[in-house]
C-alpha cells in the first residue's frame, strides 16, 4: 500500500514557520541555554551518523515523561538484542537530560539527538544517518513528513503507550485528511486502554491492541525511597497539639504547573492552613525546573522561608526543629521517588487546570496516597483506577484538593490503607513493556519477511 502524503499547504506552512521557530527557541534559551545548542539537529536533522553494521532501534519520546516511560521498553529491547544499538530522540531539553540516565545505562549503545522539526529534507537526511530497523514512537508525537519519509524507506513504525484524550481527537479531526495520511504510515499502534483504541480508530485503519500503560511497569529507585524516608524521619517538626502531639503531615504538591501554585496557595491561607505549629509542612515540586526560581520566589511572597533541595540534611544527618512556615522547594531533577516517599500524601499537578494532569502512577509505585483535580484526561483510565482501587481521591479544586490531603492524613489508620491500595494497584497493572516489545518484534519479522 502506497501511503498518501502530507498535503502541499503543510509542507509550505512549516517552512513559512520557521523564523518564528527560530524566535521561540531563542526565547526559550533566555531561561534554558540548553535550547541554544543542536540546532542543526533540530533544523537539518544532522548529527551524528549511525556507525557499524549492528541494527539500530529509533526511540522518540518528546519529553521527560515520555523518556521515562521509554525505559522499561528500551532496558528489554537491548536484553532482547544485545548486538542492537539505540538512537533515543527528543523535543526539550529536559527529556534529553532524563535521556543521559538512560544513556549511562547502556554505555556505547545509546546515541541522542533532537529530532528534527517536521521538513522534509530534515527527515531524509535524518533518516539517512541512522538508518534505522524500527522506529517506536511514544504515545502520541505524530510527525506527517517524517512518517511518509520512514514509509518511503520501508522503516517499520510502532506507535507505542499510545493514548488520544476526546479533546485531541476533535483537534485532529478538524484535518482528518493530514492526519490519516500520517497515521497510514504506521505499523501498528498499542494503545494504553480500550477508549484510547476506540478513538485511535477514528484516524487509523491499521491494527492497534491494548497493550496498557507501560509507565506501569517503571520501578521507583528503591535507593531513593530509602533516602526519602530517611529524610521523612530527619526533620523533626514541630508538634501539632491538635493532633495530640503527633507530628504535622508532609503534603507533597508534585509537579505543579504555572498558575496552580497560586490556587494552591491562596486555599491554604483561606483554610488557615499555611502557617502556624499546627499546619503541615508543605513541599512544592515544580514540573518544570525553569520555574524552580519563580516558585521559591513566590513562596518567598507569602512570607514563607524556603527551604530549597539543597539546603536540606545530607542523608543520614539529623535535622533541626523547622520553624512554622518553612517550605520545602523540591529543585532537582530525577528525584521524584524520594519527594514521594518523603510525602503522606501528594496532589498530582497539571490537574487544577485543563491541562491534563501528570504522571500518578510514580506516585502509586511508591505507596504515596494521591489526590487528583478535575483534569486528569491524559490518565483518565489509569485515574479512574486508582480511585476505584481506593489509591487515590478526586477534587473538584485547590480547596477540595486541601480538604482531601487533610482526610487522608488526620489519623494513620486510612493513611495506611490508601498506602497500601496504592502499592498493590501499580502493581496490578504492570506487563506493557513485554507486550508493546512483542509488538516490536512482530514488525521487526513481518519487516524482515517482506525484504527477503
Amino acid at each position: 500500500m502506497i501511503a498518501p502524503r502530507p498535503p502541499r499547504w503543510y509542507a509550505a506552512a512549516w517552512l513559512l514557520a520557521l523564523p518564528a521557530v527560530a524566535l521561540y527557541l531563542a526565547w526559550r534559551s533566555l531561561r534554558q541555554p540548553e535550547y541554544r545548542r543542536h540546532w542543526a539537529e533540530r533544523f537539518l536533522g544532522h548529527g551524528a551518523p549511525a556507525a557499524g553494521a549492528a541494527p539500530v532501534f529509533w526511540i522518540h519520546a518528546v519529553s521527560v515523561g515520555e523518556t521515562r516511560a521509554a525505559q522499561p521498553l528500551l532496558a528489554r529491547l537491548a536484553r532482547a538484542h544485545p548486538d542492537a544499538r539505540f538512537v533515543l530522540t527528543h523535543m526539550t531539553p529536559t527529556g534529553r537530560a532524563a535521556g543521559a540516565e538512560l544513556a549511562r545505562g547502556l554505555p556505547g549503545r545509546v546515541q541522542q539527538r533532537y529530532l528534527p522539526y517536521d521538513l522534509s529534507f530534515a527527515a531524509r537526511r535524518f533518516l539517512g544517518e541512522i538508518r534505522p530497523a524500527v522506529a517506536v514512537i511514544m504515545e502520541t508525537e505524530i510527525w506527517p513528513q517524517l512518517l511518509a519519509q520512514a514509509h518511503a524507506r520501508r522503516i517499520p513504525v510502532v506507535l507505542a503507550n499510545a493514548r488520544l484524550s476526546q479533546r485531541s481527537l476533535d483537534k485532529a479531526l478538524r484535518q482528518p485528511g493530514l492526519l490519516r495520511a500520517a497515521a497510514a504510515c504506521i505499523s501498528v499502534v498499542g494503545a494504553q486502554t480500550p477508549a484510547d483504541r476506540a478513538r485511535i480508530g477514528r484516524l487509523y485503519d491499521g491494527p492497534v491492541e491494548v497493550t496498557g500503560n507501560v509507565k506501569f511497569d517503571l520501578e521507583p529507585d528503591p535507593l531513593l525511597i530509602a533516602q526519602g524516608r530517611r529524610l521523612r524521619a530527619a526533620f523533626e517538626t514541630q508538634p501539632a497539639p491538635a493532633a495530640g502531639g503527633a507530628p504535622r503531615p508532609l503534603w507533597l504538591f508534585a509537579s505543579t504547573r504555572e498558575g496552580e501554585e497560586r490556587l494552591l496557595l491562596d486555599a491554604l491561607r483561606a483554610l488557615g492552613m499555611l502557617a502556624g505549629a499546627s499546619a503541615p509542612l508543605l513541599l512544592f515540586v515544580p514540573r518544570h525546573p525553569q520555574r524552580f526560581d519563580e516558585v521559591a520566589r513566590l513562596l518567598r511572597e507569602e512570607g514563607a522561608t524556603v527551604l530549597r533541595r539543597a539546603q536540606w540534611p545530607r542523608d543520614g544527618q539529623p535535622a533541626a526543629a523547622l520553624a512554622p512556615g518553612t517550605v520545602l522547594l523540591g529543585d532537582s531533577m530525577g528525584e521524584m521517588p524520594l519527594y514521594y516517599a518523603l510525602a503522606d500524601a501528594a496532589l498530582i499537578g497539571g490537574s487544577l487546570l485543563p491541562l491534563g494532569g501528570q504522571n500518578l502512577i510514580e506516585a502509586c509505585a511508591c505507596g504515596c496516597p494521591v489526590v487528583l483535580g478535575p483534569h486528569m484526561f491524559n490518565f483518565a483510565q489509569a485515574a479512574q483506577d486508582a480511585i476505584t482501587a481506593g489509591a487515590a481521591r478526586r477534587a473538584d479544586d485547590a480547596a477540595g484538593a486541601i480538604a482531601a490531603l487533610a482526610q487522608i492524613t488526620v489519623a494513620p489508620g486510612p493513611h495506611a490503607q490508601m498506602a497500601q491500595a496504592a502499592l498493590v494497584f501499580a502493581a496490578s497493572h504492570r506487563g506493557a513493556a513485554e507486550r508493546t516489545v512483542a509488538l516490536v518484534e512482530q514488525v521487526l519479522e513481518l519487516s524482515a519477511a517482506a525484504a527477503r
